[in-house]
């Protein structure tokens, strides 16, 4: 599934037009990015927890030449299924 399919699906149930059902998905979508970028958490109940995780700097590896490299210190997003979404998935 993709973001076509999810907003076609928001179609159907909502009705109106494509256009708002993809206004209403890209909504949910800049909501969660926006919540990460300030530092919050996004939790969707039945969904699980969104939120953003401090990567520590560390040295990585070439794998085509085997020289050291520094990688910096950054934020990445992190997902925590819910239960209810394990359970589902089972």
């Amino acid at each position: 599934m993709n973001k076509a399919a999810i907003v076609d699906a928001v179609q159907q149930v909502l009705g109106g037009t494509k256009v708002q059902a993809e206004q209403a998905v890209d909504t949910v979508i800049d909501s969660i990015v926006n919540s990460l970028k300030k530092g919050d958490e996004v939790s969707i109940a039945g969904l699980g927890i969104f939120s953003a995780k401090q990567r520590a700097a560390r040295t990585a590896r070439n794998p085509r030449t085997g020289e050291a490299i520094k990688v910096a210190a950054m934020r990445v997003p992190k997902f925590r299924a819910a239960k209810a979404l394990k359970e589902a998935v089972k």
